[in-house]
């Protein structure tokens, strides 16, 4: 069996979580307890994670409600369409909390808790059973601490680390070990060239229901919904993602050896920033890349391989 694992999204507002959860599912490596969705409208969210499972047949895994915080938009409503989550034949928690501290207190081995969004629920979780940070380690996308957005030479307010900034705190004083791939490392992961034309390939030959579908798919539907915006009039939706922050740290959940960890003290400013300091909290930080063409090649092969061929 793989690493015990639970992941705490906030699917549906970006589309790099689409992206991770069907890379998460072709990771041998990971055996994944339970899927929590995190602030904005968690219901919408979790029927978007519903029928991602369901779509790849793994509705065996349950999902948790999580605290409905703050107002964000349905990126993925065209691919959602008229999907209820009472459909979905697996398991649906609507304490979604309660969950994911039953889920980590039952498990016999260290849960590797994989956090892809906001961390309300993970600073709720914490006071309503500390003793989780006992039987968890914490693996997160979060903060930038020496490089910013798209690789900008200074750092930055990180949105998963700004949005909720107490949470983020909370988690970061915990006393567990703690993982994080900051923007430094997160940053620029886009999937083109030859990587991009493989996934569509596939996309297109195995069908909408497939890991590659389900990404080209959703990426094409986001790119419509949002298209009115900024800096991503300039993105070729035909040619390349968008920028997929969220798949290191599913890698962070079963490897490290493509990247340059380096262990730092990290404090949470009340404006959300992520700075290295004397009076910060030791964290495990993916900091440069070893290789990362080996990591964007391992991406799209997972999304591209059969299911045999991955369990081989």
């Amino acid at each position: 069996m793989g690493i015990p694992v639970i992941v705490d999204t906030d699917i549906g507002h970006d589309v790099d979580d689409v992206w991770a959860l069907a890379f998460l599912l072709r990771c041998p490596e990971l055996d994944v307890k339970l899927i929590t969705t995190t602030t904005g409208d968690t219901l919408y969210r979790a029927r978007l994670t519903a029928k991602l499972l369901e779509n790849l047949g793994a509705t065996h895994i349950p999902i948790g409600v999580g605290i409905p915080l703050d107002d964000n938009p349905h990126t993925h409503q065209e691919w959602l369409g008229e999907y209820d989550l009472d459909q979905y034949p697996g398991q649906v928690l609507h304490d979604g909390v309660g969950a994911l501290c039953e889920t980590i207190m039952a498990s016999a081995q260290t849960v590797s808790l994989i956090c892809i969004g906001p961390l309300p629920n993970i600073a709720a979780a914490l006071s309503r059973e500390p003793a989780i940070s006992r039987k968890a380690k914490f693996v997160g996308m979060h903060g930038s601490i020496r490089r910013g957005y798209a690789g900008a030479p200074k750092p930055m307010r990180e949105f998963n680390v700004k949005l909720h900034t107490l949470s983020c705190r909370a988690v970061f004083e915990a006393e567990w070990e703690k993982v994080i791939t900051p923007l430094d490392t997160c940053g620029d992961i886009i999937l083109d060239g030859d990587r991009f034309a493989l996934i569509k390939e596939v996309a297109e030959r195995e069908g909408p229901n497939s890991p590659a579908g389900i990404c080209i798919a959703n990426h094409e539907a986001w790119f419509r919904a949002i298209s009115n915006g900024g800096a991503i009039k300039k993105m070729d939706p035909q040619k390349q993602s968008s920028i997929l922050y969220d798949l290191v740290a599913i890698y962070l959940g079963f490897a490290e050896h493509w990247l340059e960890m380096e262990e730092l003290k990290i404090e949470v400013t009340p404006d959300g920033k992520t700075l290295e300091g004397d009076q910060g909290n030791t964290i495990r930080c993916a900091m440069n890349w070893k290789d990362r063409p080996a990591f964007l090649d391992l991406v799209t092969s997972r999304l591209t391989e059969s299911s045999a061929s991955i369990s081989e």
